[in-house]
Parts: C-alpha cells; structure tokens; sequence
C-alpha cells in the first residue's frame, strides 16, 4: 500500500463515517433517536472507527519503514563492497604495471617490494570485506573490527566508543566505519606506530565527535599527501555525514583525525 492511499483514506474517512451515518440517521432513524442521542452515537462510532484506522494505518507504515530502513542498510553495505573491489582493482593493477617494469629492468629488489605490495592491498581488502558490518551495534561491531585489526598490525589500540542505539543511520554507519576503516589502514601502512586511539562519542540527537590517534611518525603535508593516504576519501565521506574533519599532528608526535558533526551546533 502505497502513501497516496493512505492520504485519501485519511481525508475521505471520515467524510464517509460521518456523512453515511448522518443520512441513514436522518432518513431512517430519526423517529427512533433524538438529535442528542444521535449526536453521541456518531461521536463514539467516529472514536472508535477513528481508533482502528489509526491503529492498522501506523502498524502499516511501521512495517513500511522497517522494510526501507532494511533495504536501505543492505545498499548502503552493497555500495561499500563496490567501492573496495574498485579500490582493490586499481591497487593491485598499479602495483602490477610498476612490478612489470621492474622485472622488463631486472631489478629483482624493487619487484619484491611490488609483490609485497600486492600481497597487502590483498590482504587489506579481504579483511575489509569481510569485517562489513551487518548485525550487532555499531559499537560492538567497531570493537570486533579493531581487535581483528590489532591482530593484523601488531599495533596496539586504546578505545573509548560509546554510541546510542539507533544514533546513526544504515548508511551513515557505512560511512563512518569507512572513515575508521582508512585511517587505520593508513596507520598500519604508513604511520610506523606502536599505539593507536580511537573515540567515538555520541551526545544529544545528531551530535557526535569521532577522534583517531597515532604516535608514528606523521603527515609532513597533509595536502600533498592527501591521494597518498586517502585523505580525501575521508574528507568525501566526511561530507555526507555533514561532519567537519581536521587531519594534523599530534604535539606528543604522529597524527591526529578529527571529526565532528556540524548538526548539533555545538562543540564538545
């Protein structure tokens, strides 16, 4: 059932409960039933048919939602996938041509570095596609990804998530476990650390900051390094979360991301 109906059931309803019984009253009743009697009955039929409509209408559009907010989480996952299978082609195919040169030059040195470098973007994607989050709370699945990540780097990771049930969206939660997701991939690749933090704070509707740290070795140039370290797949992703990102170093040493949202209006 679509919206369109449940619009002209709601206008014409009561139209026709009331008009209906108004001319039987008038036509057939009114020997049998005052005007103030009448004037109760149609009350409580009108309560109580009212009642009912209202009660099967939101069930209807509860049910309605339930399946769009469903279908909205299976293409939000869906458009995810994509983009790592595309990020993954265009890795491996760039770290192929460079290995091609190198063994067309026979500098066996550099085409290992090649081959280990396909073997990472490998590893990476798999473990990505299967860390996609589908069941559980955004904060118990980030808790499990970051301990099968720890796992994977060696670093170790301080965390500090505490997220309200049903804070964010399907698709917001894909966008923001891709954010998480790059980052510390760039910390595994890139960084040199030995420690990493993360914290994802959620405060009233709307309002939520998202801090990633490392003590490795830094961004000398943000800007120039943003291809590099896939800075500006965060800052797009950023974008549609209507959040506000900064990207610096740490005063103790490494780098720091930052994400705040700017729905709140506030700064926490």
């Amino acid at each position: 059932m679509t919206y369109r109906t449940f619009y002209w059931l709601t206008v014409l309803l009561p139209a026709i409960i009331i008009g209906g019984f108004e001319f039987v009253r008038h036509d057939f009743l009114l020997p049998y039933i005052s005007m103030e009697t009448g004037n109760v009955y149609i009350t409580l039929l009108t309560l109580f048919l009212s009642f009912l409509f209202a009660n099967w209408m939101f069930r209807t559009i509860e049910r309605m939602n339930a399946k769009l907010v469903e279908e909205q989480a299976r293409r939000a996952v869906y458009e995810e996938r994509e983009r790592l299978a595309r990020e993954l082609h265009d890795g491996i195919a760039q770290s192929l041509f460079f290995l091609n040169v190198k063994l067309k030059q026979g500098n066996l040195d550099e085409a290992r570095i090649a081959v280990s470098a396909i073997d990472n973007h490998v590893r990476q994607a798999i473990f990505n596609l299967r860390s996609l989050p589908e069941e559980g709370s955004l904060e118990q699945r980030l808790e499990k990804w970051l301990g099968q990540w720890n796992a994977l780097s060696g670093v170790e990771v301080t965390t500090d998530i505490k997220v309200r049930d049903n804070f964010f969206t399907p698709a917001e939660e894909v966008q923001l476990f891709g954010i998480i997701q790059e980052a510390f991939a760039n910390i595994r690749k890139h960084a040199q650390a030995r420690h990493a933090w993360i914290q994802l704070v959620t405060r009233e509707p709307g309002h939520w900051r998202l801090t990633v740290e490392d003590d490795g070795i830094g961004i000398a140039d943000v800007e120039a390094d943003s291809k590099k370290y896939g800075l500006s797949m965060m800052q797009d992703r950023a974008k549609q979360l209507q959040a506000d990102i900064q990207i610096g170093t740490r005063s103790e040493g490494g780098t720091i991301i930052r994400l705040v949202s700017r729905k709140g209006g506030k700064q926490l």
